[in-house]
């Protein structure tokens, strides 16, 4: 591991003595391509391992997963116990959490999982501390709370955001507009719809021979970056919301309070004593996306207790019947949709309907 790790160093310190201009930025390219592929090592090691190490992974359950990263001593635990009511030990002193502390609380008739995670430390995308173990299980979840403390918010917030950026993790991105195909000849071809700062041929050409890749088709559809590819060509980086949770708001004045608000993604708090919760789960809830659907069997009112909880990204009828159950969509003949997603209520819609956030469905069954 020592070998990887000095590989890693070695990398980082050249190009930290590269200056960066045009006759540079093959070479650059080159280097962070090795870069990706010894981080690459670092997140699957070849013997296996990894997340499942006892008492770190937890089993999903709820309708989505709320983890909770940050250094030790910000408030995390104390967080957990106040949201929802789990005791995650709770002191004075650094690393009080040595494992995974799940948790769970009940908001708009949805089920979330909350995860106290131990503390990250400076150097865990390289192994120091639990920082490998911790971050495989942050990157299970639906959205990020990264907790800091209010008195240095920007000097960590930069350090945890590296520490995560270094296990393929990216924080509040959309996915590179780029597509990639591999093919079998032909050379590597690249079509670019706008201007390029930054890659050209020869670049791309590099990092794909770094890959061993030597013919690709590649279409870059905004100014791209060297990472943006190299990203797009490891195919396993999780893009993840993350909201920015400033503790110990209690420690501050008005004045600094109202610069704070301004920071993009960030939720003020004070866990201590029980400050801007609220806010804080009205964030969490535009973040995570989710779609809630009421059912309605025939004859009878809605169920508006225990609607069905589903992802923005797979919100179809056809999704809805699995959730409920496996059978459904075998047996389904239409639905009866009342909502925003009608046309007219009811409309009678088929499989592939698309649902909105507290639509009522009636699934009627083949005979």
């Amino acid at each position: 591991m020592s070998t990887i790790l000095e590989k890693i160093a070695q990398i980082e310190s050249e190009m930290a003595r590269t200056q960066r201009n045009k006759a540079t930025a093959g070479h650059l390219g080159l280097l962070k391509a090795r870069l990706a592929k010894l981080r690459r090592e670092l997140i699957t090691p070849k013997g296996g391992g990894g997340a499942s190490e006892q008492g770190f992974e937890v089993s999903k359950t709820g309708d989505a997963r709320v983890g909770f990263v940050g250094f030790p001593s910000v408030g995390k635990s104390t967080l957990l116990s106040n949201l929802a009511g789990v005791y995650s030990e709770v002191a004075a002193y650094e690393f009080t959490t040595l494992t995974t502390v799940p948790g769970c609380i009940k908001y708009k008739g949805a089920k979330i999982q909350l995860l106290d995670l131990p503390g990250i430390i400076e150097g865990a995308k390289d192994g120091k501390g639990r920082g490998r173990q911790v971050i495989a299980v942050a990157r299970t979840c639906n959205l990020i709370f990264m907790v800091l403390d209010v008195l240095k918010p920007l000097t960590h917030k930069k350090i945890l955001e590296h520490e995560l950026e270094g296990f393929g993790l990216r924080l509040n991105k959309q996915p590179p507009n780029i597509s990639f195909r591999k093919k079998d000849k032909g050379g590597v071809n690249l079509n670019a719809t706008v201007a390029q700062s930054e890659l050209d041929l020869d670049t791309v050409k590099t990092i794909l021979g770094e890959y061993k890749i030597h013919n690709a088709d590649i279409t870059l559809k905004y100014d791209a970056t060297a990472d943006d590819l190299i990203d797009v060509i490891e195919g396993n980086r999780i893009y993840i919301p993350c909201i920015y949770l400033l503790n110990k708001i209690d420690q501050i004045s008005i004045e600094e309070l109202d610069v704070i608000y301004k920071i993009p993604h960030c939720v003020p708090i004070s866990a201590h004593h029980h400050w801007n919760f609220d806010d804080l789960l009205e964030m969490m809830w535009q973040y995570l996306q989710l779609v809630r659907i009421y059912t309605k069997p025939k004859g009878q009112l809605p169920d508006y207790s225990s609607p069905i909880v589903l992802h923005h990204e797979h919100t179809s009828v056809e999704s809805f019947c699995n959730k409920l159950h496996r059978t459904i969509a075998k047996e389904f003949k239409y639905a009866l949709v009342w909502g925003s997603s009608a046309r007219h209520q009811p409309q009678k819609v088929g499989i592939e309907h698309v649902l909105n956030d507290e639509d009522v469905v009636q699934i009627v069954k083949k005979v």
